[in-house]
């Protein structure tokens, strides 16, 4: 008997060992196939100056702002937003089937197909309150994508917290907002910018809902206020991929702007993570 469970337990994580070994070569595979198709047009220029000559020339600067703002201002509206909804659904919302109801739409929400935050986007803050095409309704429209994301990971890390944090709090006579705003929320810290990394990857690699909302064909001026519309790295690269004068042509420029691109993530990735591990050495328990 014992040597039977034995073999299924070395069954079970052979095959675990396997599907992580087939996970991380895949990724290795493709970020090396972009690596080498894309390194060639990396420089200077390319990562300083505007698009020349139908977008065959040139760098694309403009592409790079535009994914910051549109990124950043999306982290700006979902992050605070997320975060008032996860202590308001961990530490005040009463048990019950409403509750049940709004973390069913949370979920649901999560899983929609990013163009139709996209048609929302579009009809809402383009069409209904007329901000038109610019950085303002694809942040809104990105925001409104992670948002759900956001807020599941900031549950999970609010309910991480032990809850003797909470009644220590409480029986020295703290109020409840006292006791979540500075005992419950530092110590869920690392969990909520775990939250936040996820949503910066999804925000930066979106097409569909900058397409309607905020993205550009084709812009050398930048932009000097949120009214305006930006050019964006994932835009850019359906645009060369698929409407572009000189496909082939462009093929080089296409493959170094998903290696921006993904540099650009990974780098944004990699400084929330140190971020976050400073801060969970600071505040172990």
């Amino acid at each position: 008997m014992m040597r039977w469970r034995y073999l299924k337990q070395t069954l079970f994580f052979t095959i675990v060992r396997a599907a992580a070994l087939v996970i991380a070569l895949s990724i290795f595979v493709f970020i090396a196939y972009i690596v080498f198709k894309g390194y060639r047009v990396i420089s200077w220029d390319f990562l300083t100056l505007p698009p020349t000559d139908s977008m065959t020339k040139g760098g694309i600067m403009p592409a790079i702002l535009g994914t910051f703002y549109l990124t950043a201002g999306a982290i700006a509206i979902a992050l605070p937003l997320g975060v008032t909804a996860a202590v308001y659904l961990s530490e005040y919302a009463g048990q019950g089937g409403l509750l049940r109801i709004i973390r069913i739409g949370i979920n649901c929400l999560a899983g929609v197909p990013s163009i139709v935050f996209g048609l929302f986007g579009l009809g809402l803050f383009v069409v209904f309150l007329k901000f038109g095409s610019c950085i303002l309704s694809g942040s809104l429209t990105l925001g409104f994508l992670i948002l759900p994301t956001i807020i599941g990971a900031s549950e999970e890390s609010l309910k991480a917290v032990p809850q003797t944090f909470r009644e220590a709090s409480l029986g020295l006579g703290v109020s409840k907002w006292q006791t979540i705003s500075r005992i419950v929320l530092p110590a869920a810290l690392p969990g909520i910018l775990t939250g936040s990394i996820l949503g910066v990857g999804r925000a930066a690699g979106e097409t569909a809902p900058i397409m309607f909302t905020a993205a550009a064909f084709f812009t050398v001026k930048l932009p000097s206020s949120i009214f305006d519309e930006v050019m964006a790295l994932p835009y850019h690269v359906y645009v060369l991929a698929t409407a572009g004068t000189h496909i082939e042509k462009t093929r080089p420029i296409q493959f170094g702007t998903i290696l921006v691109l993904i540099a650009l993530v990974l780098g944004i990735d990699l400084i929330a993570i140190i971020i976050r591990s400073r801060i969970r050495k600071q505040k172990r328990w």
